[in-house]
């Protein structure tokens, strides 16, 4: 369960340390792709703790989010539409949903070892 939050860290510090810079142009396709990221990463740790955890759901869901959210930011360029937005919103919602859930998860359990 802890090897995606220390791959996270181990990018976030990577990307850090680098000096790599992203075209203005990309950076809604980006935006999108980390919070499609962080929903699978959150949703992964939820699946965890309900101990409902499958590795391909997981490997998969993380590849079709990113492609989905990728597709309808490049529709929405292609459109003069932001649709882009529509991601944000959905995968931003599951985000919340998710830490909600651990949050209850995580509480619920320790208050039970609390009380024994």
């Amino acid at each position: 369960m802890w090897l995606p939050l220390l791959g996270l860290l181990i990018g976030v510090f990577l990307g850090l340390l680098s000096d790599f810079s992203i075209p203005d142009e990309y950076s809604n396709y980006l935006s999108i792709a980390i919070l499609a990221a962080l929903d699978t990463l959150f949703g992964g740790i939820r699946a965890y703790l309900q101990n409902i955890y499958d590795e391909k759901v997981f490997v998969s869901g993380f590849f079709f989010n990113i492609a989905l959210a990728a597709s309808l930011a490049f529709l929405g360029v292609h459109l003069g539409v932001d649709l882009y937005l529509a991601a944000v919103f959905a995968f931003g919602v599951r985000l919340f949903q998710n830490i909600a859930v651990i949050r209850r998860i995580l509480l619920t359990k320790w208050s039970t070892k609390r009380e024994n």
